[in-house]
């Protein structure tokens, strides 16, 4: 019997990653010699693919890649690892396992970089898998991302996705995927209600209950 398969986002679901994502942004518009937005607009960036974000705020593709180019000289100069697991996120992922759900994460994030960092916090043993984006632009859908992660499972398996930003409702939906979404990452108020999450929990060990209930564990 296959298990239940749990799809989780990594940014703002299972870390905390703003510190790095924001000052290696900030760098990028340094750099681009361009104002550094606030701390709350740094937030908002969280979640889509950056190059994504920054075309919705009005910069051409070419300015996109250039800002793109310096981000990621900065992340992985060190940006990448500046960066923590939420508190109760361990527990809750072995809880969820031993009650016999598949884990996958799934994440906007390049893959490249999504794996050491799983690696690097001691999420990696706690999971089934790790899949994310390739490098190149556009290629980042939360959709696409999910797609890979379904490939060759079991169609008839329960499944659900966990996020915190309306990209991860959205991407999951378009594989008839319900999406729970995580009060404590990115999102603005209200935003994982009107992307049509099923449900909003405010704890990892609400989470583990809702995610109990709703795969029938």
């Amino acid at each position: 019997m296959t298990a239940p398969l749990l799809l989780l986002d990594l940014d703002g679901t299972l870390t905390d990653s703003y510190p790095g994502i924001a000052s290696s942004v900030a760098h990028a518009y340094t750099a681009s010699g361009l104002a550094v937005p606030t701390p709350t607009e740094l937030r908002s960036i969280i979640g889509p693919p950056l190059h994504d974000a920054l075309l919705e705020q009005g910069m051409s593709v070419s300015q996109a890649e250039s800002m793109v180019a310096h981000y990621r000289s900065a992340y992985v100069a060190g940006g990448m690892f500046d960066n923590s697991v939420y508190a109760g996120i361990p527990e809750a992922l072995v809880a969820l396992r031993d009650a016999g759900a598949a884990l996958l994460v799934a994440t906007s994030k390049p893959e490249v970089y999504a794996v050491p960092i799983c690696e690097r916090l001691g999420i990696a043993p706690l999971v089934d898998g790790i899949f994310g984006a390739s490098l190149e632009p556009g290629s980042a859908t939360k959709a696409g991302v999910i797609a890979r992660a379904l490939t060759g499972r079991d169609p008839d398996e329960a499944r659900l996705m966990v996020g915190d930003r309306e990209h991860d409702v959205v991407g999951a939906r378009a594989h008839g995927v319900d999406c729970v979404g995580v009060a404590w990452g990115y999102a603005h108020d209200g935003e994982l209600e009107e992307a049509g999450a099923v449900e909003v929990v405010d704890s990892p060990a609400a989470l583990v209950a809702t995610a109990v209930r709703r795969l029938g564990l």
